[in-house]
């Protein structure tokens, strides 16, 4: 469905009113995203792309946009100060609050910002959404979504990878089946800084089509992941890593550092030789994360040895 499509039915809502500006906004690979003008006021519409913009062929079902529909009514009443409201939803999209000129974290770091307040945030919302929904049956059967999660995060993560590196596809294949079989709490599924956006005022969680009832850890390693990463570019990164986790586990409450130190490890690996390449680090830097992976990962370390040796 395009945008022209569901332009009719927001003026039905009367979320649009008068003549209308569309302009498409940047932010993923998965969905297209405008920001829609009238004589109301703007609004955010986004709609699923059954293929994915990257280099290999990666296909999902469009379903998973009413998957993130439903992250953000079930995390609404735990993190309400944290999540966008949905104005307006269909088959394959929905509209949103358009929140301003708020930059995503991943823009600040890129840049060298390391703010350790932004990260204890991150990790205390976070830890707040695990804790709400830890062994919660609705919260089960509601995001009883494994086949979505597989299609777009251990298939092109882990499972791609595990054909890319055979030194450790016995490892990458064994943690994508425990995954698959865990189920403890809501995760979002792609909680990185490229999807927290962060003013001196607020946080918010955007971007949850991956979510599913399985493994915080995914979650806890996911962001790890990207805050090491980081701290390729700019050292004084690494410093956010113990903020968020302390953050993190004060707010949960559920001890999961063990997994999420193996999954780290993997992911890493994975943003190198995955579907989904980062796209900021040299050749030399990506067979440095190469090379520290695999002296690491048949035997991984604690977080906080994991993190010194890295930088």
């Amino acid at each position: 469905m395009t945008t022209a499509d569901i332009l009719p039915r927001l003026q039905s809502a009367g979320l649009i009113a008068g003549e209308v500006r569309v302009a498409p906004l940047t932010g993923g690979v998965s969905s297209d995203i405008v920001l829609i003008e009238s004589e109301s006021a703007p609004i955010v519409v986004k709609t699923a792309l059954e293929k994915l913009r990257v280099k290999d062929d990666w296909f999902a079902d469009v379903s998973r946009n009413r998957v993130e529909q439903d992250f953000f009514d079930y995390a609404a009443p735990i993190i309400p100060a944290h999540v966008p409201r949905i104005l307006g939803r269909g088959d394959g999209w929905f509209a949103m609050e358009y929140l301003g000129e708020i930059p995503n974290w991943k823009a600040k770091l890129i840049t060298g910002e390391a703010d350790e307040s932004t990260a204890r945030l991150a990790g205390h919302v976070l830890g707040r959404l695990h804790a709400a929904s830890w062994l919660d049956d609705a919260a089960r059967a509601r995001f009883n979504t494994l086949p979505n999660f597989h299609a777009l995060r251990i298939e092109p993560y882990l499972l791609k990878t595990a054909e890319r590196v055979p030194e450790v596809a016995s490892i990458l294949r064994a943690e994508a089946t425990r995954l698959a079989e865990t189920q403890l709490a809501l995760v979002h599924g792609d909680y990185s800084p490229k999807n927290l956006l962060v003013s001196p005022q607020r946080l918010i969680v955007l971007d949850a089509e991956c979510a599913w009832f399985g493994d915080p850890a995914f979650d806890t390693a996911f962001m790890l992941t990207h805050l090491h990463l980081k701290a390729l570019l700019h050292p004084h990164a690494s410093a956010l890593v113990p903020a968020f986790w302390s953050a993190y586990s004060h707010a949960c409450g559920h001890d999961h550092k063990e997994r999420t130190v193996k999954l780290l490890l993997c992911l890493l690996l994975a943003r190198v030789h995955g579907n989904s390449p980062v796209e900021y680090l040299s050749e030399v830097q990506k067979a440095q994360v190469t090379r520290f992976v695999l002296a690491h990962l048949p035997h991984p370390p604690s977080l906080a040895a994991l993190t010194a040796s890295w930088t």
